[in-house]
């Protein structure tokens, strides 16, 4: 079960990381925590123990009252919170071969990773591996032809409008064979597409 404390440490630890313009990789690499335990923290779904706590405050550059403020900083002051992301807006990212645009980037805490992506991959040598991740997701066409590819079923031609609803841990791929098309690709968690 998650705390509000785990919730708000794990607020603070990903609001330095992404101040640094670190990923998760590269604050791994830095502390020495695995990738894997700092996603839960970020997520609030696990709480550190005092030496890898330590090992983070050392890689972010800040001590246990820094991390501590950091928490008070996030500590949500009113519900109803929002994002708003105009066209074209949004921290890029990558999806197999497909490129995309992270919404809500600026909301700690999520339930849910929107993303836009941009299908330009034709085939599944252009997508490269299927995209794995951990959670449920639901993507929907919004311009174009695409086909929603995985190793348990046969692939899915979808067109404007039409939806799927999955498993994002079976592995995924997005391809565009004839041109390039648009889907809106909402997932479980926060972490889910990276940052």
């Amino acid at each position: 079960m998650r705390s509000r404390m785990s919730d708000r440490t794990g607020a603070a630890i990903r609001k330095l990381r992404l101040s640094r313009g670190w990923s998760l990789a590269a604050l791994s690499e830095q502390s020495g925590v695995p990738i894997s335990t700092l996603s839960r923290v970020e997520l609030g779904q696990n709480a550190l123990n005092y030496e890898k706590l330590m090992r983070l405050c050392r890689a972010l550059e800040v001590d246990l009252e820094g991390l501590v403020t950091r928490e008070a900083e996030t500590a949500p002051a009113a519900s109803g919170r929002r994002s708003v992301m105009r066209a074209g807006d949004g921290p890029p990212t990558r999806l197999g071969g497909n490129t995309g645009r992270r919404a809500a980037a600026d909301l700690l805490s999520k339930s849910l990773s929107p993303i836009i992506v941009d299908v330009t991959a034709r085939n599944l040598d252009a997508h490269g591996p299927l995209t794995i991740h951990s959670g449920e997701a639901y993507l929907l066409v919004l311009d174009g032809e695409i086909e929603f590819h995985s190793h348990l079923y046969a692939p899915l031609p979808m067109s404007r409008g039409d939806a799927v609803y999955f498993d994002a841990s079976a592995g995924y791929a997005l391809v565009a064979p004839a041109q390039p098309g648009r889907v809106l690709l909402v997932a479980s968690g926060e972490t889910a597409f990276g940052a």
